[in-house]
C-alpha cells in the first residue's frame, strides 16, 4: 500500500444548524396570544389592563377578539406601537 492509500479520509466539519429550524421557531413564536393583563405586566405597550380594555371595546387599537376575550398577537403590538409613532421634525 502506498501512503496516500493508508490516510484516513479527512474529517467533515461541524454542521450548523438550518434555517428551516430557525424559522419554524420565528413562525411558532407568531402564535403567541397575550391578554391586556400580560400586555400591561409585560409593558409591550404603554397603557393598563383596564385601558386596554377599554380602547379594544371602543375599536381604537388592534388587537383579536377570540370567543369573546381579547388577545394580541405580536403583529398586533408591533401595529400598534407604529400606529403611535412620532416622527421627528428634523431628520
Amino acid at each position: 500500500m502506498t501512503d496516500e492509500a493508508s490516510k484516513a479520509p479527512p474529517a467533515k466539519p461541524a454542521r450548523q444548524p438550518r434555517k428551516r429550524v430557525m424559522k419554524a421557531v420565528e413562525a411558532e413564536s407568531e402564535l403567541v396570544r397575550w391578554t391586556p393583563e400580560e400586555v400591561a405586566a409585560k409593558k409591550l405597550l404603554p397603557y393598563t389592563a383596564r385601558v386596554l380594555r377599554r380602547k379594544c371595546n371602543r375599536r381604537e387599537i388592534f388587537h383579536h377578539q377570540d370567543g369573546g376575550k381579547i388577545t394580541f398577537t405580536p403583529d398586533d403590538i408591533r401595529r400598534e406601537n407604529a400606529r403611535t409613532q412620532v416622527a421627528p421634525v428634523a431628520a
